[in-house]
């Protein structure tokens, strides 16, 4: 019997995660080949790093980005790679635009290693207001504050308790959502449906490879449930 491809997805780390739904991402993929076709053409031209002859690298316009066709990157998060006149280094504006700091990873590349991977900050983004997790609270600055924290903690422990029985997982882990991850990283693969709720996986699992990525890497950094 063949082995399951999907097998190793059992001991992927949270940041392995994100990158599985990223470099299924066509713009990444598309980008990734006009990115590593400059980058290629510059070494040919100069050399390879570190034995690259940067002065005369970083005076040719091929050395930054954005990358011909694309869009300028807007606010980009973290540092960036500049020389003096604020010019993005190419394989630093490819970070910027995708979320990470080292250079960007061939997509065909499946989980490299932890060491490989440097993720930018992900961008804290606000719940809908119907989402099931989602919990407002109120505090009444006028009042001690222990009291309240103590009592919003009660709270919010008793609605992630109460959305357990709702089927929901509360609070989202590496170990609770292993298996959703992988069903969806198939679906992708094969973009075959059975059923409306496959149909809702893929779609949702599109989203994961179109920025969604990064909401992996908010959650904790142990692949285990927290209690």
């Amino acid at each position: 019997m063949a082995a399951d491809p999907y097998a190793p997805c059992a001991g992927l780390t949270r940041d392995q995660w994100a990158w599985e739904f990223l470099r299924r991402n066509p713009d990444y993929q598309r980008d990734y080949r006009a990115f590593i076709t400059i980058w290629h053409a510059l070494e040919a031209d100069y050399g390879a790093p570190p034995q690259r002859d940067f002065p005369r690298w970083k005076q040719d316009p091929r050395a930054y980005g954005p990358l011909p066709g694309a869009a300028e990157l807007a606010a980009p998060s973290g540092e960036l790679c500049t020389v003096d006149d604020d010019r993005v280094l190419l394989e630093c504006w490819m970070g910027a635009k995708w979320g990470f700091h080292k250079f960007p990873l061939d997509p065909a590349r499946s989980a490299p290693a932890p060491g490989e991977l440097s993720w930018r900050p992900p961008p804290q983004t606000e719940a809908p207001v119907d989402a099931p997790y989602r919990h407002d609270l109120a505090f009444d600055l006028s009042l001690p504050l222990p009291p309240q924290l103590e009592a919003a903690k009660f709270r919010l422990v008793s609605r992630a308790a109460e959305l357990r029985r709702l089927g929901h997982a509360a609070p989202k882990t590496v170990a609770n959502q292993r298996a959703r991850w992988t069903k969806m990283l198939r679906l992708l693969d094969t973009g075959e449906t059975c059923n409306e709720e496959e149909m809702a996986l893929l779609r949702e699992a599109q989203a994961m490879t179109r920025g969604g990525y990064q909401e992996i890497l908010l959650l904790a950094e142990s692949g285990t449930d927290t209690k």
